[in-house]
């Protein structure tokens, strides 16, 4: 998972591209990236770690121009050098520069229909820099000088064909503007909003999530529909098209779940109602199941859950109280990319308040219970403070099968509820009792706004794949590839820091 931005302004954009980078920065923590236009020049500046730490007062100095894009990544197996920063950049046709949020799933074959039939050479093991090169190549076909919306949008309709998966892209076109794309199923999130400069002449921002343009004052004007490309020319001109064939909103639910922030709007569902109504048929389910409860107080795991938590003590009438404190300068555990690193971290990360634990039952909630090494910390960390009980609740359906469209969940034997009975998952993480939601509750909680929706993106709770192209055959070589990327990363260096370049490579 990933965060993509990209600005058309009337004056320079590195200091509203690093702003939204910040807000999107739970969307990936491993690495992040700008590159911005100026008289005929690209300026870039990416390398691995926060957007504080990427980014220091001479980059952004050098960052110059009216139009850019940037990038926040989320870590998967194998993916931590700084070359596979984005965005990437390739100088054929115009110049080119992109950035990516998701997966696809036909990434080797693309690679080799890319070197063998489109000549074009690829540098690194991202799928990112895989999907450019189609885009790039698709646009080269067309022969233009200087390519027209007509042309633009023709690149993105063969992209749609040749690629699979799922994608949210905003591409950087040399001179001309840039474009965003979703992919027919609209599995990844993205939506544009405009703004008035003071000379009356509208900018335009895309993003991954509606907080970003709200936090630089840009006007919501709505979601990139599935298969649709939004095209802004550098001087402010608009225009938007569907380019798939037979698109369908699939979005990809656990954005609801986990991801996303809870101020945004995605697919005109607001998260925060989600996660509230989420909390409010949990608490149903709790009652069904156990009419009698002894649960004397509601914890949230900060800090995803802390809404659906919040309307759970509500509808069970107990006590809602904050039992940890979280350290905020301790990454998502989540989507740190190794198992030691994730378990070291939970302590590090939350800090149990003993007094609110001390004698009591407690119902600690989570939004979602993945390889469940965080889970079982907690539930230690709850009983070392004194809890008589402890109960934890999951805010989503178990997590039993893989996801290739994007999130680091690629390995079935990663994930404890795959092939496991609830009760075994309670034993493993050590709870009394464990409650999950039921996914028909879930879907029902994300849907009752946006009838457009035609179904969700459920394949790490059922293992239903929307794109269709995912067999058993698929999943074991991603499972060995990922094996195999994990012995061969473990105990590398990090890459050397590639600093600010321009077509003339200036240094850090």
């Amino acid at each position: 998972m990933c965060g993509i931005v990209g600005i058309v302004s009337t004056s320079n954009v590195n200091q509203l591209l690093y702003d939204a980078l910040t807000v999107l920065q739970h969307r990936g923590q491993d690495a992040a990236g700008i590159v911005t236009f100026q008289d005929d020049r690209f300026f870039l500046r990416k390398d691995n770690g926060l957007v504080r730490d990427v980014f220091h007062t001479r980059h952004m100095r050098r960052l110059v121009g009216n139009v850019g894009i940037g990038h926040v990544r989320y870590p998967t197996a194998g993916s931590s050098s700084s070359a596979e920063a984005q965005p990437f950049y390739v100088n054929s046709p115009y110049g080119i520069t992109l950035a990516h949020n998701g997966n696809l799933t036909n990434a080797d074959e693309l690679s080799s229909d890319l070197f063998r039939t489109d000549l074009r050479h690829i540098n690194t093991n991202s799928d990112s820099e895989v999907l450019l090169n189609v885009f790039a190549h698709e646009l080269q076909k067309l022969g233009k000088l200087n390519p027209t919306k007509a042309e633009i949008f023709a690149a993105v309709r063969a992209v749609h064909k040749r690629c699979r998966g799922a994608y949210a892209v905003i591409a950087m076109v040399t001179g001309y503007g840039i474009v965003g794309f979703r992919d027919p199923n609209g599995i990844r999130p993205a939506c544009y909003g405009v703004r008035e400069a003071e000379n009356g002449q509208k900018e335009y921002m895309i993003a991954s999530e509606t907080v970003a343009l709200n936090a630089a004052g840009f006007e919501v004007v709505r979601d990139i529909a599935p298969g649709e490309a939004v095209y802004i020319e550098t001087d402010g001109t608009l225009y938007t098209e569907q380019c798939a064939e037979s698109p369908k909103l699939y979005p990809c639910i656990f954005e609801h779940v986990y991801f996303a922030r809870p101020d945004s709007i995605i697919d005109r569902v607001s998260v925060y109602k989600a996660r509230l109504k989420m909390g409010e048929v949990l608490a149903d389910k709790v009652r069904r199941e156990r009419p009698d409860h002894d649960i004397d107080v509601v914890m949230p795991i900060p800090d995803t859950s802390r809404t659906s938590a919040m309307e759970m003590a509500n509808h069970l009438g107990v006590k809602y109280r904050e039992g940890f404190i979280k350290n905020r300068y301790i990454g998502r555990t989540f989507i740190m990319p190794g198992q030691k690193m994730r378990k070291k971290s939970v302590r590090q990360k939350l800090n149990p308040i003993d007094l609110e634990f001390r004698g009591k039952n407690v119902l600690l909630v989570d939004d979602s219970i993945v390889r469940g090494t965080t889970c079982k910390e907690i539930v230690e960390m709850a009983r070392d403070a004194g809890a008589r009980k402890v109960y934890f609740a999951s805010a989503a359906p178990p997590v039993r099968y893989p996801n290739v469209y994007g999130i680091d969940m690629p390995s079935a034997s990663e994930l404890i509820a795959h092939d496991r009975t609830v009760d075994e998952v309670r034993d493993l993480i050590g709870a009394d009792w464990l409650v999950y939601q039921d996914l028909d509750d879930l879907i029902t909680c994300v849907s009752e706004v946006n009838e457009d929706i035609d179904g969700w993106e459920c394949s790490v709770f059922t293992g239903d794949y929307v794109t269709g192209d995912i067999d058993d055959a698929y999943l074991a070589r991603l499972e060995g590839q990922r094996k195999d990327e994990m012995r061969a990363s473990a105990g590398t260096p990090d890459g050397q820091d590639n600093g600010i370049i321009d077509l003339h490579n200036d240094e850090d």
